[in-house]
């Protein structure tokens, strides 16, 4: 692994690639204190009544609205997001704060059991320390997706932030601490990738989440797996688009240009592979065509410009080499595929068909402005393309036949899968996947299960039939 004490944490504008602040990282002794004092926290956060956590999560939830553009700035600053979809970014990790602030308690309240004789219950009981391994791409999003349910459910959290959004990082420990959570409860972690291992080797670190690439996840699932603690990973996505009919096309092409532009292409769940019926194939490429041609790049912080950078130089280079070989094996570029002549990790908006088997466009995931379109016969050979892949995140179906797009959308092989929308996420609905794409789901009251004991509590009298023990 890479060692970022060799290269600080640090905030490059990806319009200009200037360095404009850079922090050191911690580690050793500085770490070991961080990790004893979330556990001294944990003792007393435990103990606060359920009501008293929300209340907290609650009030962290109105700071993150009131330095809404604050906080939006410093996304665009740090990682080029347009500053609308950063204020986006805002306005849900605030409701998803507010709807653990309010449903929390009653996710975390005992769960009587239908049994025959006397009583039983499940009790639903904070783990401890849990260490959050986050990305950049979401830095707001991402980390409040982590930290808010599981603060309602008592347990402490650290945050390993990505090293090129330090300021992001600051700026959400700051809400939770400034909405009067104790010292430990949430603590950023500006770390190394080394010293993560060492910090979910300890006894202290009762669990982990990791949302990133398929390596990073790999390496916590093994190191959390070795040790006996539970894990939880949101990885890569290559998520289908699937187009059934041309009945609302173009509702649809403004969807695909929706599910697959926003945040420059940058998400997990981004639409990336486009399954199209032969019918309506060229129609839906040649609109998808002139709405991407139709973008224009400039300084993500202005309200005009509709194409922001990639999120640093090499993803823009990563991306533009997968496009290369892509092509140079066969495929054909329908438009874009090259950087664009100005300063700034900037790409052109882009569209390949003909991609097949062996190509790397047919199975690695593009983190950015480009996408595959493929021309399929029917219905069947839609759904086997959608599943012909290592990942499993998110997926979706368009037509007109609302029954025929729920058919369709039970078939495909992931977690998630939308019907006529691009696939999205909400504070009330399970999000993950499956195959190479992780495990686990966060958000909704399942975001309140992953770490949590389960705890059973079965009551008879002194005085019960003794049965037989089983184990």
């Amino acid at each position: 692994m890479s060692d970022p004490h060799k290269s600080p944490l640090a905030t490059v504008d990806p319009c200009t690639g200037e360095t404009l602040a850079e922090f050191p990282a911690v580690e050793g002794a500085e770490v070991d204190a961080a990790l004893e004092l979330a556990a001294e926290a944990f003792e007393a956060w435990r103990e606060r009544p359920v009501a008293q956590r929300a209340d907290i999560v609650g009030r962290t939830a109105e700071l993150t609205r009131e330095r809404k553009e604050e906080l939006a700035a410093l996304i665009t600053l740090e990682m080029g997001k347009l500053i609308a979809e950063a204020r986006r970014e805002v306005d849900l990790a605030a409701s998803i704060l507010e709807y653990y602030a309010r449903r929390g308690p009653e996710f975390a309240a005992d769960e009587p059991l239908d049994v025959a004789e006397e009583e039983a219950y499940l009790v639903t009981e904070p783990l401890g320390v849990l260490l959050g391994v986050m990305p950049w791409n979401f830095p707001l999003y991402q980390a409040v997706r982590f930290a808010g349910p599981n603060l309602v459910l008592g347990n402490s959290v650290l945050v390993k932030h990505a090293g090129s959004c330090p300021q992001s990082a600051l700026a959400l420990e700051s809400l939770f601490h400034d909405a009067g959570a104790p010292e430990g409860v949430y603590t950023n972690l500006f770390v190394s990738h080394d010293e993560v291992g060492r910090i979910i080797d300890s006894p202290i670190v009762r669990g982990a989440s990791l949302t990133g690439s398929e390596k990073a996840g790999a390496e916590v699932a093994e190191r959390a797996g070795r040790n006996m603690k539970p894990s939880l990973l949101e990885l890569g996505g290559s998520d289908a688009f699937i187009v059934l009919d041309g009945a609302h096309l173009e509702r649809t092409v403004a969807a695909a240009v929706a599910g697959r532009m926003a945040n420059t292409g940058q998400s997990c769940v981004a639409a990336k592979r486009f399954i199209v019926l032969d019918e309506v194939h060229d129609a839906f490429v040649d609109g998808l065509r002139h709405a991407f041609e139709a973008l224009r790049p400039g300084d993500p912080a202005h309200e005009a410009t509709t194409l922001g950078p990639l999120s640093s130089e090499r993803a823009a280079s990563d991306l533009v080499d997968q496009i290369r070989e892509t092509v140079e094996q066969g495929a054909e570029l329908v438009t874009g595929g090259h950087r664009i002549d100005r300063q700034g990790a900037f790409v052109e908006p882009t569209i390949i068909t003909g991609v097949e088997p062996g190509m790397r466009a047919y199975a690695e995931e593009l983190f950015g402005p480009a996408v595959v379109v493929h021309r399929v016969a029917d219905e069947d050979a839609a759904v086997a393309l959608a599943n012909d892949s290592r990942y499993g995140l998110g997926g979706s179906v368009f037509c007109a036949d609302v029954e025929r797009g729920r058919r369709v959308a039970e078939r495909v092989e992931t977690g998630m899968v939308w019907v006529n929308h691009p696939t999205s996420t909400q504070p009330d609905l399970p999000f993950g996947g499956l195959k190479r794409s992780g495990y686990g789901r966060e958000l909704s009251e399942q975001g309140m299960r992953e770490f949590a004991n389960r705890k059973l509590v079965r009551i008879l009298p002194p005085d019960a039939e003794l049965r037989g023990i089983a184990g």
